[in-house]
């Protein structure tokens, strides 16, 4: 219910030593505190620049905090590590462009989400949620009137798909070593057809027909080969751009900070 889990109500009633219940009873002042305590503070959104801190809060409700730090961490060009410290602080705080920042983690955010499998359920009410952060965070990051703690939001994320959890797991997936499996019994099956080939040309001259079956097996083969070969490259590449979007890329370079916690 209005993007609180049953798991995290869980916990958040046991560490205040109340009894568990169900997450649709879960009150107005208990949401606010979970997204402070869960959300707000695990991405130390109180020490980012004003519309940051609100873009890389409604990520983290959304996908989990590790995942909204590095959109954060990627668009700023710093180790994309999930944790945040002096490093991303100090970029963030740099940071001339903020408006273009938050258009770089909305973009970052948007293309991960549609790698999910869940996209074509929940992508409508997703993509317009990210439309509705990155207007409001673009608008914020250009007007530092406001105190960042006056921005902390109570976001209706129970109404409608917007609210459903997006996070980097649900990924959808991709061809694994079957598809370099299915490349080498093509290539096993492109040699014998060489091989039959070889077998045939010395009479392939003096027959018509001969030929024709030369011609066709030598044509199977390299239509094998390539069939093959280009398997094992689109999936390759498909792993690489998937890992691009989920941020599984490691990156080098010293490590931004503690990890924050759920």
């Amino acid at each position: 219910m209005q993007g609180v889990i049953q798991r995290v109500y869980d916990a958040y009633r046991t560490a205040k030593g109340a009894p568990r219940r169900s997450v649709r009873l879960l009150e107005r002042a208990e949401l606010v505190e979970i997204y402070r305590r869960q959300y707000w503070d695990a991405v130390r959104a109180d020490d980012l620049p004003p519309g940051i801190d609100y873009v890389v809060f409604d990520g983290a409700v959304n996908s989990g905090p590790a995942q909204s730090l590095k959109w954060l961490q990627r668009a700023l060009g710093v180790p994309a590590d999930g944790a945040i410290g002096a490093v991303t602080l100090a970029a963030g705080a740099a940071c001339a462009d903020r408006a273009g920042l938050v258009d770089k983690i909305c973009d970052r955010r948007l293309a991960m989400l549609k790698s999910l499998a869940t996209f074509k359920v929940f992508g409508a009410g997703w993509s317009r949620r990210v439309a509705d952060v990155r207007q409001a965070g673009r608008t914020w990051a250009q007007d530092a009137g406001e105190t960042a703690v006056s921005r902390v939001p109570v976001l209706p994320l129970d109404a409608g798909p917007a609210g459903a959890k997006a996070p980097a797991s649900s990924a959808t997936a991709l061809p694994g070593p079957q598809a370099g499996a299915s490349a080498a019994a093509g290539g096993l099956m492109a040699s014998a057809l060489a091989e039959a080939a070889r077998q045939v040309a010395p009479l392939a001259s003096g027959s018509p027909s001969l030929s024709l079956v030369f011609t066709g097996l030598t044509l199977a083969g390299l239509v094998l080969t390539c069939l093959g070969i280009g398997a094992v490259w689109w999936a390759d590449q498909a792993r690489t751009r998937q890992a691009g979007v989920l941020d599984l890329a490691e990156t080098g370079g010293p490590r931004t900070g503690a990890r924050a916690q759920p």
